[in-house]
């Protein structure tokens, strides 16, 4: 029996199996998805970071080099 998933982008039926996008029903999915990562429209929750200094520590050593 051929395995059916669901495109997490859109919710239409695909076979799993053959399937050169999955787990997308298309490669229009697969690149709508892509522009979100792109984009940085997925976040995951949580406090933001402090900023510790190390980008500025890191950017001072370059200049002594």
């Amino acid at each position: 029996m051929p395995v059916k998933t669901r495109c997490p982008r859109c919710g239409k039926q695909s076979l799993w199996e053959g399937n050169r996008w999955r787990p997308f029903c298309s490669e229009r999915c697969k690149m709508a998805d892509l522009g979100v990562w792109v984009t940085e429209g997925y976040r995951i929750p949580g406090a933001p970071e402090e900023d510790t200094g190390h980008d500025q520590a890191r950017s001072d050593d370059e200049e002594d080099s």
